[in-house]
């Protein structure tokens, strides 16, 4: 079922932008999660900075030794890169993701973070935030609220790696 197609997924980038815009840009920075995170970060960027005429500090997660299910993933886990300003002390940290889940993400991605330093804050953005958390994690900025149930699945796909921008709920 077709949640966003590539109009509405612009307009739901651009209503975040906006909101993230309120943030003291000079001291904040927008960490992708690994993949699809970074796509929207960097993203979200252009849109802010297109907005404001101020750029927003940009830097790229990855979780893979962080995630508690690491040895049921895969015997040789694919890691990605992580590229984070030199020093994230005492600066604002705004995850990016593309799905909102059980919390397990943003819990490997804040162990993640606490290794390179220590922010001022941490706040949450997703493109979907799709309910059934198993861990008290939130969002601050959600895109768009789907609810679902657990044997559904919902892909997000960014032009830069799909070739096309949409959200979707599947049924397994």
């Amino acid at each position: 079922m077709l949640i966003a197609d590539k109009e509405k997924f612009a307009a739901t980038l651009s209503e975040m932008a906006d909101k993230l815009s309120t943030l003291p840009l000079e001291e904040t920075i927008l960490v992708g999660i690994q993949r699809r995170g970074v796509y929207l970060a960097q993203r979200l960027a252009k849109l802010i900075e297109e907005k404001t005429g101020k750029k927003i500090g940009l830097g790229i997660l990855d979780i893979t030794f962080y995630r508690d299910d690491l040895s049921m993933i895969a015997m040789r886990p694919v890691v990605r890169s992580t590229d984070l300003p030199e020093d994230i002390n005492d600066k604002m940290i705004v995850l990016v993701d593309d799905v909102l889940y059980t919390g397990r993400t943003i819990r490997a991605a804040l162990d993640a973070l606490a290794d390179n330093g220590r922010a001022k804050m941490i706040k949450l953005a997703v493109m979907v935030d799709r309910g059934l958390r198993e861990l008290p994690i939130q969002a601050d900025y959600v895109g768009l609220s789907v609810e679902t149930k657990s044997e559904e699945k919902i892909s997000v796909k960014t032009e830069e790696l799909d070739g096309e921008d949409l959200v979707e709920v599947i049924k397994e």
